[in-house]
């Protein structure tokens, strides 16, 4: 739900009075509040099975409905930020358990028609247009602020679950461990290396997503220091994601070695030096290993028997990432040998020379590629066919993989599969391919086409 307060008053609004009052000789007759033989409880569950726009709508009947349809919500985006600094939120949504408080930290133009918006936050700018050529330039609510407000809310909704924070600092997250104790999940934007170390007050921190730098809207450097810093601070951590963050392979071997229980780990648009991808090995519980919108993987990975491996992985993702180069890819299947499931989503540069690195992930029972145009079936087909215990198989949007070249014994392979999703570039030619060819029948698990 997002909320945006209409008022600018900097205490709880008063609330009126229910009962109904009329001017003496007034015409109107009054009709019984039948509502109000009804429990709470009851209430709760009535409004419990609305709509939230219905709920919204229906906070506005009475105090009392306002306050148990308050209650319901658990969930909130705050765009003003005086509606928080007031005190109000805690007032009128006592039972909050994720809370997004970015978009509020950001000064705007309320009167302007023209909206940015990327994957972490969408805000209102002007037109100003400098000599650099950039529109726009964010400016934040100032940390002291900030920190205050987070307080605020932390005294206030102690029962947070998930939180989502930006400017804090090490104080407004120390406020957040001591009066959240229950908090899960936690979202954190704009912050340095020393703002971090508010986190270790976080007992049952599980999730954590730190974005260190985003384009257009900010430009801060998290190193190994911060990332030293979050590793002996948040030793339960079971997933981590690191946005635009720099850092080292010691960074991420801290990460590795104080953070056992981790079980996920995500770089997006990462800016680590050469040699990092050795640290990995480090990470021994590591299950899921996920690049996002990655420019390079490692510009220098080193000898590739220093680079150890991660036994315990299952899946590797990298989504709309560049895989030019040969020598950054390859060492990160040497890294990711046992790995169970590979997915490239929407990848530039994966073309037959780097896919052939794969091969040497003897263990894959999943493959799924889309968007990945420049491979075709000469680098697709050898890899596939070296991987014995393949059982399921996605290629969508990969013009260059033609079925005229598809081979008797990929076609083979294909009888055997549990999942078959192929929509490469023609799905008519290998539909009447197949069609009497019993493939239906063998395949068993299910076949898209």
């Amino acid at each position: 739900m997002r909320f945006k307060s209409l008022s600018d008053s900097n205490t709880p609004p008063s609330e009126p009075d229910e009962s109904p009052t009329l001017d003496k000789g007034s015409p109107i007759s009054v009709t019984p509040d039948f509502t109000s033989l009804l429990s709470d409880q009851i209430l709760i569950l009535i409004l419990s099975n609305l709509t939230k726009a219905q709920q919204i709508s229906s906070c506005l009947v009475c105090k009392r409905w306002s306050r148990i349809s308050g209650g319901l919500v658990k969930s909130l985006r705050l765009l003003d930020w005086d509606f928080l600094d007031s005190g109000r939120l805690a007032h009128r949504f006592p039972n909050l358990l994720d809370v997004d408080i970015v978009q509020a930290c950001i000064i705007s133009p309320r009167n302007s028609g023209i909206c940015l918006s990327n994957k972490f936050v969408s805000i209102h700018v002007n037109s100003f247009i400098s000599d650099t050529g950039f529109i726009w330039k964010p400016h934040f609510l100032g940390a002291g602020l900030i920190d205050r407000g987070v307080q605020i809310l932390a005294q206030g909704c102690p029962n947070l679950r998930r939180l989502v924070l930006l400017g804090a600092s090490k104080e407004g997250l120390a406020s957040v461990a001591n009066e959240c104790l229950a908090l899960q999940e936690l979202e954190l934007c704009s912050c340095t290396d020393m703002d971090l170390k508010g986190l270790s007050g976080f007992r049952n921190l599980q999730i954590l997503k730190l974005i260190g730098s985003v384009d257009g809207l900010y430009d801060l450097v998290i190193s190994d220091i911060g990332l030293t810093i979050l590793a002996q601070g948040c030793p339960r951590l079971l997933k981590l994601e690191l946005v635009g963050c720099e850092g080292s392979y010691d960074g991420i071997k801290a990460i590795g070695q104080c953070c056992q229980m981790m079980e996920e780990l995500t770089l997006c648009d990462h800016r680590m030096e050469g040699g990092w991808l050795a640290a990995l090995s480090y990470c021994t519980n590591l299950k899921t290993l996920k690049f996002q919108s990655c420019k390079f993987i490692d510009q220098s990975p080193g000898p590739d028997e220093h680079l150890g491996s991660c036994p315990t992985l299952e899946e590797l993702h990298l989504q709309r990432c560049q895989l030019r180069d040969k020598q950054g890819l390859g060492a990160l299947f040497l890294v990711c040998e046992a790995v169970r499931e590979l997915v490239f989503e929407d990848c530039w540069g994966l073309h037959n020379n780097t896919f052939s690195a794969a091969s040497i992930c003897r263990r894959v029972t999943s493959l799924s590629l889309e968007g990945c145009s420049l491979l075709t079936m000469d680098g697709f087909d050898p890899v596939v066919l070296s991987w014995k215990e393949l059982k399921r198989l996605k290629v969508v949007s990969c013009n260059n993989i033609k079925d005229s070249a598809m081979t008797p014994e990929l076609a083979t392979l294909f009888s055997v599969l549990k999942e078959l999703k192929w929509r490469p570039d023609s799905k008519s030619i290998l539909s009447s391919g197949l069609d009497g060819s019993g493939i239906w029948q063998k395949g068993g698990g299910s076949f898209k086409i």
